[in-house]
């Protein structure tokens, strides 16, 4: 190889190569000679600055800013870019995490979005809790804010629907028969109890029978005698003695001796009235019919007999 001087460095050739040199260029003597140095010109006696950004006499990409410096100028790429080699290339912001939840990248820039039940806050990285209560929840009854969400809650007597805000009210009636000694009535969030006719509610739930007797509320006249039974009363007449018997008091009827038809008849005939409640243990002691022994050693037996359709019975 032979080695052949060049502008700036030096070529290694094959010897059989010829090395022509190229013509030194002519001077154009109709360039006007500028003394002052690169990137400025004459103005007067000075040399001022050429804005090569303002006249266009710079070769920066579309894609970057020219910046006009003392003597020159420089090709930058705008915000949210990176210059590689001539090019600005984005900048993807997100790399760096700047946001709380989630980041966006846009061309030049990024944005912050937040998970459902938040927003962003003041920076526009972070997000702060959205309290839905105070933003109209839903919610048909009570609302409780959470951490990026809510709950909704019901009023006692009511239960959360299947959708998670609307209150359904609870049928206590159909939950339990134990609610109400008699009957149970269902209301909007609560149930009440109510009693059947001739009976009064004690406290909120326990029938009581009403004694028609004793609260006056009865209609029987002055020969009766009102007798209070469960859930009413019964008038009977105060003299139910038949003949032979004489009234002697106001539940008794005597047949005196003296008359004949008494002969074989009980000397005294007693109407008592007895509400015998029901579920009562057996045996149990109801009424007690005391006789007086008249002769020693005697004993004295009582038996039903018979009744009728007035529960009146006869006892032996």
């Amino acid at each position: 190889m032979k080695c052949f001087n060049h502008y700036g460095g030096y070529l290694c050739l094959p010897r059989s190569a010829s090395f022509i040199p190229a013509p030194e260029p002519s001077i154009n003597p109709t360039e006007a000679f500028n003394p002052c140095p690169l990137g400025y010109e004459p103005h007067g006696d000075s040399c001022v600055d050429v804005d090569e950004c303002e006249r266009e006499e710079h070769d920066c990409q579309p894609s970057q800013e020219c910046i006009n410096t003392l003597g020159a100028f420089n090709c930058q790429c705008p915000r949210g870019y990176s210059k590689v080699g001539t090019e600005c290339i984005d900048i993807d912001e997100c790399r760096y995490r700047y946001c709380q939840h989630r980041c966006v990248n846009v061309p030049g820039s990024f944005s912050c979005q937040c998970e459902p039940g938040f927003q962003l806050g003041g920076n526009n990285r972070s997000c702060v809790d959205v309290n839905e209560c105070e933003m109209g929840a839903p919610c048909s009854q009570r609302c409780f804010n959470t951490y990026g969400t809510f709950m909704c809650r019901c009023d006692q007597g009511y239960e959360l629907g299947p959708d998670g805000f609307a209150c359904n009210d609870i049928d206590e009636c159909r939950s339990s028969s134990y609610h109400c000694q008699f009957q149970c009535v269902n209301e909007p969030g609560k149930f009440s109890c109510v009693c059947p006719e001739g009976y009064q509610l004690v406290g909120t739930r326990m029938c009581q029978d009403i004694n028609e007797c004793e609260t006056g509320e009865h209609q029987c006249t002055d020969t009766q005698t009102c007798v209070n039974i469960h859930g009413r009363y019964q008038c009977v007449d105060t003299d139910r003695c038949q003949d032979p018997y004489v009234h002697v008091s106001d539940n008794r009827c005597v047949c005196p001796h003296n008359k004949p038809a008494c002969r074989d008849l009980p000397y005294s005939v007693v109407h008592r009235y007895m509400t015998i409640t029901s579920e009562r243990s057996v045996p149990s002691d109801i009424f007690l019919i005391q006789a007086t022994n008249i002769l020693t050693g005697s004993l004295n037996t009582f038996r039903i007999r018979s009744g009728d359709d007035n529960r009146d019975f006869y006892i032996r």
